[in-house]
């Protein structure tokens, strides 16, 4: 069954992945529940999006032997980055509340006014607000769900890197 999937169609199908959890983040989580993304979920949308143009290209492309590595390897270091995002997120999520971070400004605030690396030092960090568990599916948090999913690309791209 394995063997049928060509690394052409393995690709086609993580940016496709991509693209359903960025229309599910943005249709159904923003614009029908009217949830605002904090500054961790834009970070973890950020990397979705790169592994799922990395995925998209190496369909388009479809390169055989070290080309397919090549990005395979691209697209699992833009998964692990999503996944990492998603561990802060979700460690935030668990603090006590006396311990998580006092809320900041908006990003788009941080964007206009403050130094790339600083606004990127700040996001990274989180805030109040990453805190907060809106909404859950089984159980699960937002970010819980992005680390299964970015855990899930992850284990299909290190395939594409080693498999024949």
């Amino acid at each position: 069954m394995l063997h049928s999937l060509t690394p052409r169609l393995v690709f086609f199908g993580l940016a496709v992945t991509a693209l359903a959890a960025m229309l599910f983040a943005r249709v159904y989580l923003e614009e029908i529940l009217g949830l605002a993304p904090c500054p961790l979920c834009m970070t973890q949308r950020v990397f979705v999006v790169l592994w799922g143009g990395i995925a998209l290209l190496a369909a388009l492309h479809n390169p055989a032997g070290w080309g397919r590595r090549v990005y395979a390897t691209l697209c699992t270091l833009a998964a692990i980055g999503g996944g990492a995002v998603a561990v802060r997120h979700v460690w935030i999520q668990h603090l006590p509340p006396e311990q998580v971070p006092a809320c900041g400004p908006s990003l788009e605030y941080m964007i206009e006014t403050l130094p790339f690396s600083e606004t990127l030092n700040l996001v990274l960090m989180g805030d109040g607000n990453c805190a907060e568990t809106l909404w859950t599916f089984l159980g699960l948090s937002i970010p819980e769900q992005t680390l299964i999913l970015a855990t899930a690309v992850t284990a299909v791209c290190l395939w594409q890197v080693f498999r024949k």
